[in-house]
């Protein structure tokens, strides 16, 4: 009854076991895994936060002052001034009134989703959002609709077809996080206005990378709308961990009193906290990063192109590299990792189509994306 070698087995057949990876160094474009140094292009580090003096040194800073565990949940007074000041600071960059943390991306999409939709409620997902979104709408027991990827027409379809919904809300992605593209904000969010129906928008991959570092709606020129929700994370470009929502003052007052992964979370410890704090600071001061990450972005996707590979529509620092099959994104990545460069292969369930995942960030050198060009010639 509780023997799991079969299903084991099964995955191992089809190319789909996975193994755990130990790390022995800081987060970084070079990275120690048992004992060898590694170029790392398997890393969301986008903007080479995560071992940044400073970042490292608020966080020790917050450590000495107000220790590490929080103790309790926000609720039960496990917060600090600091989770005040965080929250004032993602209200300012989204350019909403009100902001609140959560403990990481997939605790506040499945603790949001739920507290704002509910049964009587229908959401629209785009069919490649993350799993996060997913099970956040399973757990709301609304009626679920699923758009083509992209498709405004088909959304606009399906939401002209819903009349009995009390609220109706259109979820998506806004950096798809296997393909590399961008959602058609634009268009989503005049279906919305002409529906009357709210958008949610899980901006994860796009904070701290488009629209000058404030995200998606920033990007294409929108102003954040009261029926707009906007979630994102510090786990990515900002170096840090866990996870926000940022909207209207009314809406963040509710998730307070009802989401469900808030509630009943111990909160953040004050170091986190700290280093996000400090990595929004180094982001707003030093624009050279994103720069960086741009100019390393495009280089490596055309260099990719330029060789052949289908890197699909990919807009980001996200670039796929699609393989025909299991066995053969299984083996490219072996490959390599002999030869010294992390780049995990990525496989059903989580894409229909094989690929190695290539995220490239502003730390990367040139010296660092050659390298990784010269294996896949040889391939």
């Amino acid at each position: 009854m509780f023997d799991f070698d079969n299903e084991l087995s099964a995955l191992k057949k089809k190319g789909l076991l996975r193994h755990l990876l130990w790390r022995s160094s800081a987060q970084g474009p070079l990275v120690t895994i048992n004992g060898r140094r590694y170029v790392n292009f398997g890393s969301n580090d986008y903007l080479g936060l995560a071992a940044h003096p400073l970042v490292a040194g608020a966080a020790r800073d917050a450590a000495l002052r107000f220790g590490f565990g929080a103790g309790a949940s926000r609720l039960l007074a496990g917060g600090t001034a600091l989770h005040e000041r965080l929250e004032r600071s993602v209200a300012r960059l989204k350019g909403t009134e009100a902001a609140l943390v959560f403990n990481s991306g997939y605790a506040a999409n499945t603790g949001i989703i739920p507290a704002i939709a509910g049964e009587g409620d229908a959401l629209f997902s785009d069919e490649l959002n993350h799993a996060s979104i997913v099970d956040g709408c399973r757990l709301s027991r609304a009626r679920r609709h699923i758009y083509r990827h992209r498709d405004v027409s088909d959304l606009e379809g399906l939401l002209g077809k819903e009349k009995r919904a009390r609220r109706r809300i259109v979820l998506t992605d806004s950096v798809f996080s296997m393909d590399g593209d961008i959602a058609p904000l634009p268009g989503l969010c005049e279906v919305c206005t002409r529906h009357g129906a709210m958008l949610y928008i899980d901006d994860a991959h796009a904070t701290g990378v488009l629209g000058g570092g404030r995200g998606s709606l920033a990007h294409f020129g929108i102003r954040a709308e009261p029926w707009m929700v906007q979630m994102g994370t510090f786990s990515k470009a900002l170096g840090s961990f866990g996870a926000f929502v940022a909207g209207s003052r009314e809406m963040i007052d509710w998730l307070v009193n009802t989401a469900r992964t808030f509630v009943f979370s111990t909160a953040l410890p004050a170091p986190v906290i700290a280093a996000s704090l400090k990595a929004m600071a180094v982001m707003r001061r030093d624009a050279s990063r994103l720069k960086r990450l741009q100019e390393n972005r495009s280089s490596l996707a055309a260099a990719l192109q330029a060789r052949g590979w289908n890197i699909r529509s990919s807009e980001t620092p996200i670039l796929p590299v699609l393989t025909r099959t299991v066995e053969e994104a299984t083996s490219l990545s072996q490959l390599l990792f002999s030869r010294g460069v992390y780049a995990p292969a990525i496989r059903p369930p989580t894409v229909t189509a094989p690929r190695i995942r290539l995220t490239v960030t502003a730390a990367h050198t040139a010296a660092q994306i050659e390298r990784l060009l010269r294996i896949l010639d040889a391939y």
